[in-house]
């Protein structure tokens, strides 16, 4: 069960993937329109630098306004077991029809149900518009249930095999068949309990924002917390993409409003103490520095060269785009106490923040978030609240050292270049790995691209190969596997030693953690159990 979760958790990561550049042009088309810093004449809607930068803001908004088609199809990216990409065509039209459904029936049966859809979208209406469809507005909820039970109707009903003189329907028109009479009633279901739900959440929202420092705490020391079982993306989900605290989540309600947060001069938690949700990608960026720093100085002095080699790379990643998974996991193996102070840490760091007036939309790094879509555009007129919270990142940054510094010398914890055996510190650094490859002098085509498939090789072998594998699946960082037995798995030396950052083990659920290149390994390793399919499937035939 575990696993299928995980698996969910990891799938959800594909369409958030699209949100750091779409926010990185939304953020610099609208500083560019902001008289704060752009003369007023070039401002004027007759103007062609207005015209440009308003054309390339609306390319920019494209994700943001269009989130649960998104979702909705980039989820069976990761959750469909074979022919990703029809999945992915089969969930689409059976959202699209579910909502056609919704808009039917709401319209010729709105009073039975306490919905008006002669109502326009947005505000207290429910409503919303998807595809050129009125709808219920089920935000990314929807979204993400009908992609999971449309993709598991994919994975049940894709290749089963139908009488001849019905071969028409076979695969993808026979899973869109069968999903067409689900969301018919799945329709009906919504449109009676999602306005009772709706109630619900706006009172969550209340309760959320009202919680004030405590709630900011609890969130962010999940968010943390949940990391190593990949359960995390449940916890952000909903604050940033849906709607736990804002109607639309976070990253867009703060994107829409931006640029009037900019240029009023009123305190910014006052016109969105939501944003105090948003803070988790403070520990990112303070955080990091103090971890790989408390690792660095209580490496041996002989091996720090070799640590550093692994950290700095690790740090910069987490410090500019957000992501921490290759640095958190690089300690999460030799001490779970220590991940679990680091999400301490993050915690009161991020309520810290918020107790002196820090909010906004800070869940990633200082390339992809933190400049866009907050330090640029809000300096001019709450530098104030900037420098409040460089200066409290830059303290719990020492505090973070110290910590961590003095927690893994007074309990001699084991971590890269403590181990007494210098191997042991090759198994972290993908890098040595790199190098060794390599020093092969062949540069034929055939020579580079067995080198390109030694890691995929190397990790399909580790697992007992292709028969071995239940499924297959991966997020930002981490591949995700369930195996058949468990038993002839290689140990962890095996899978370090071919330059992955760790393992981490369920029962039959494996993540092993690669780096920000996991989904190119991800489809090379498929590519080999296709191939390995196809062989056997030959010398059976044979």
């Amino acid at each position: 069960m575990l696993s299928q979760i995980q698996r969910f958790g990891g799938a959800m990561f594909t369409p958030v993937l699209l949100f750091p550049f779409a926010g990185i042009v939304v953020g610099i088309a609208i500083l560019l329109q902001n008289p704060l810093f752009i003369s007023e004449d070039l401002l004027r809607p007759d103007s062609l630098f207005f015209q440009i930068v308003h054309i390339i803001e609306e390319g920019g908004w494209t994700v943001f306004r269009n989130m649960p088609l998104i979702f909705a199809i980039g989820l069976p990216i990761g959750l469909a077991k074979t022919a990703q990409a029809r999945a992915c065509l089969a969930v689409m039209v059976s959202f699209l029809t579910w909502n056609y459904f919704i808009n039917a029936m709401g319209m010729v049966w709105g009073s039975y149900f306490g919905v008006d859809f002669t109502n326009d979208v947005g505000g207290n209406s429910g409503l919303t518009m998807i595809a050129g469809i009125k709808t219920l507005d089920t935000s990314i909820i929807g979204a993400i249930i009908i992609a999971g039970i449309v993709t598991g109707i994919h994975n049940r009903y894709f290749d089963k095999q139908l009488p001849v003189f019905l071969g028409i329907f076979q695969g993808t028109s026979y899973v869109v068949l069968i999903s067409f009479f689900v969301m018919l009633p799945l329709a009906w279901i919504t449109l009676f309990f999602w306005p009772k739900v709706q109630i619900g959440i706006q009172s969550l929202q209340v309760f959320m924002v009202g919680s004030g420092s405590l709630g900011v705490w609890i969130y962010t020391f999940l968010e943390r917390i949940l990391i190593p079982t990949g359960l995390h993306h449940f916890i952000y989900g909903p604050f940033i993409f849906g709607p736990a605290v804002t109607e639309h989540g976070i990253q867009v309600d703060w994107a829409q409003n931006m640029q009037y947060f900019s240029q009023s001069t009123e305190s910014l938690k006052a016109l969105f103490p939501e944003g105090g949700f948003a803070l988790h990608g403070n520990s990112k960026v303070f955080g990091s520095i103090g971890i790989a720093l408390a690792l660095y100085f209580t490496a041996a002095p002989k091996n720090r060269a070799k640590i550093a080699g692994l950290l700095i790379p690790s740090a910069l990643t987490a410090v500019f785009v957000g992501i921490t998974e290759p640095l958190e996991f690089t300690f999460l193996f030799i001490s779970p106490l220590l991940f679990a102070i680091h999400a301490v840490l993050a915690a009161t760091l991020a309520t810290t923040l918020y107790h002196f007036g820090v909010v906004g939309n800070m869940g990633g790094g200082i390339i992809d978030n933190f400049l866009p879509m907050n330090w640029i555009p809000m300096f001019h007129n709450h530098y104030g609240m900037i420098i409040t919270q460089i200066v409290i990142g830059l303290i719990f940054t020492m505090i973070w050292f110290v910590v961590f510094r003095t927690l893994i010398i007074k309990l001699n914890l084991k971590t890269p270049g403590r181990e007494e055996d210098d191997e042991e510190i090759k198994l972290y650094s993908k890098q040595d790995y790199k190098n060794k490859k390599s020093q092969d002098s062949d540069s034929s085509k055939t020579a580079k691209e067995d080198r390109k498939l030694a890691l995929p090789k190397g990790i399909l072998e580790g697992l007992g190969g292709s028969g071995n594998i239940k499924s297959l699946n991966n997020c930002a960082t981490r591949l995700r596997i369930e195996v058949i037995d468990n038993e002839i798995i290689e140990t962890d030396a095996y899978f370090k030693g071919l330059g992955v950052h760790g393992v981490v083990r369920k029962g039959h659920a494996l993540q092993i953690i690669i780096g920000l290149h996991v989904s190119q390994v991800r489809d090379k390793i498929e590519q080999l159990m296709k191939e390995d399919r196809q062989n056997n499937t030959l010398s059976e035939a044979i």
